[in-house]
């Protein structure tokens, strides 16, 4: 019912404002019934531009339910059943390939982040397998540039119960859609996606972006105990 009024008030253009709230609470609850065992260790930090490694399109619920936060995603997401709708009522800014929307994306995110809220970009562009890193765009750390923003990494490691390697199950690549990713989600019961959220860092007015973009991938690579591929 709280869904159905949320979406109601949506199309007609006055969002509650208690909606990022309550898509938290979705987010929760979508865990829930997939079955995850979140861990968590640390906080994401208000107004923070957080720099998550990306497996899977679990990556957003699963960061979704730590705290009320915007996302920077590709633009297909936004036709996805409930993920969809629930990233555009979180406030996720979509962006069309090609389509030179860059600049007036990224100017929404800027605004985001001077208001105090969190906003997560996925540097590298695209999802892994989970057993490595790929490189860092260091286009998006022109965000990290703003004076006063702080970059917070972020690492995702997606385990069957306690064992320690990355579970292949939860990780959405190549020619995989949303139904067989759900699938072959609900056949693996058991799984447990442990986030942690590593020391914000407050670049300097002289930091470059690729320095950026290595620095967080490093420190998310040792989070996870990865090796990260050749950038």
């Amino acid at each position: 019912m709280i869904g159905l009024w949320i979406h109601l008030l949506d199309r007609l253009g006055h969002p509650p404002a208690w909606t990022a709230r309550a898509v938290r609470w979705w987010n929760r609850r979508l865990c829930r019934v997939l079955g995850l065992t979140l861990e968590v260790s640390g906080r994401v930090a208000p107004g923070a531009l957080v720099v998550a490694n990306h497996v899977s399109w679990l990556d957003v619920p699963v960061l979704g339910a730590q705290g009320e936060m915007g996302f920077l995603s590709k633009s297909e997401v936004r036709r996805w059943p409930l993920i969809g709708w629930l990233a555009r009522l979180a406030g996720t800014h979509f962006i069309v390939r090609g389509a030179h929307q860059t600049e007036q994306v990224m100017q929404g995110i800027a605004d985001d982040l001077r208001g105090g809220r969190a906003v997560v970009i996925f540097p590298e562009g695209t999802t892994s397998d989970g057993q490595g890193l790929r490189r860092f765009h260091p286009r998006l750390f022109a965000l990290a540039q703003i004076p006063g923003t702080r970059v917070q990494p972020v690492a995702i490691r997606y385990q069957h119960a306690d064992h320690p390697a990355p579970e292949r199950a939860a990780a959405y690549t190549d020619d995989d859609n949303l139904v067989l990713s759900l699938l072959r989600i609900v056949r693996h019961p058991a799984l447990r996606v442990r986030i942690e959220c590593l020391a914000p860092l407050a670049p300097a007015p002289s930091a470059r972006r690729h320095e950026l973009a290595e620095q967080t991938r490093t420190a998310i690579a040792r989070s996870l105990d990865l090796q990260p591929e050749a950038a």
